[in-house]
């Protein structure tokens, strides 16, 4: 019994661990867990982001954000800056659900919870 809850543990931490796309913005780039830069083509971008206006549509780690009002419900904080050099991210907004998705998967472990 006790191998199945640890199996069932592991299963669901896999899943919280890649949700993370309930994002606050902090407006403040030393409380940021990520930096943002948002590009003007979707080429330039590392993340093509969709948002969402409900929580639940906004699982996987697929660009799919919900910006989150009360930071202690966000699965990442993050700041927009407006220098690209001091992005960690670079992502371009999409109106269109999609074509939300990771162009630059070396970029893929930043928006993952811990």
């Amino acid at each position: 019994m006790t191998k199945y809850i640890l199996i069932l543990l592991v299963i669901f931490g896999a899943f919280n661990i890649a949700k993370a796309q309930k994002v606050f913005d902090t407006h403040n780039e030393s409380r940021a867990q990520v930096k943002v830069f948002v590009v003007d083509k979707d080429y330039r971008a590392d993340l093509i982001v969709y948002t969402t206006n409900t929580d639940y549509r906004a699982k996987g780690n697929k660009g799919i954000w919900f910006i989150e009002h009360n930071e202690s419900r966000a699965d990442k904080k993050i700041c927009f800056v407006n220098n690209e050099s001091r992005a960690d991210l670079k992502v371009y907004f999409t109106n269109t659900e999609s074509r939300a998705g990771w162009k630059n998967p070396e970029k893929k472990a930043l928006m993952e919870s811990k």
